[in-house]
């Protein structure tokens, strides 16, 4: 059985965001999934509709990750993940950008690469990026802007950083530090290395 165009049967148009694309399947999926007709004539109808509808995301996730879907497509992705980064879902955003094939990755992936490892507390990391970004186009203000201010901090002695919305790796490491400690004091081991 050759399949339909895969928008097609989710309903909805190729230039949908990934979000609008996960949407979709999770409320086909939800309308026509087999245990919604147990015991009803329509079943196995239902179970050739589901097996439709997953063999259609499946085919987008996977065009969109291989960028057959072309240019429009990497630039939702990246709008996706300016989204994601703007609602504080950094780890979302990251796991959007890795998915990008490295011969994909311009100077926009290297922004938002940069950006998330900014807000993760990797600054060394996230210059790296930044720096790359402005490599490839040196007449975009917002990355020179964003390399400007991490040059800023390396120049005065090092980052000083507030964090918005977490906790750095340092203040991690501290934490499990402390709570070991307490764990020892009441008997038991946290971390058995220490």
């Amino acid at each position: 059985m050759s399949m339909q165009d895969p928008y097609a049967v989710l309903g909805i148009s190729p230039q949908a965001t990934d979000a609008e694309v996960k949407a979709a399947y999770r409320e086909m999926a939800r309308k026509y999934h087999p245990d919604n007709y147990a015991d009803n004539p329509l079943s196995e109808l239902a179970q050739e509709k589901m097996q439709e509808i997953n063999e259609a995301y499946d085919a987008i996730i996977r065009m969109r990750q291989q960028g057959a879907a072309g240019s429009s497509t990497t630039g939702t992705n990246y709008a996706d993940v300016r989204a994601l980064i703007r609602d504080n879902r950094i780890l979302d955003a990251e796991m959007l950008l890795d998915g990008v094939p490295v011969g994909s990755r311009d100077a926009e992936w290297h922004f938002l690469k940069g950006s998330v490892l900014y807000r993760k507390g990797w600054l060394e990391d996230a210059y790296t990026h930044y720096t790359a970004a402005c490599r490839m186009n040196p007449n975009n203000a917002e990355y020179r802007a964003a390399q400007a201010h991490m040059e800023t901090g390396r120049r005065n002695g090092g980052y000083r950083t507030t964090n918005q919305g977490g906790c750095s790796a340092c203040d991690m490491c501290s934490g499990l530090l402390c709570a070991d400690c307490c764990c020892e004091c009441m008997g038991g081991d946290l971390i058995r290395c220490c």
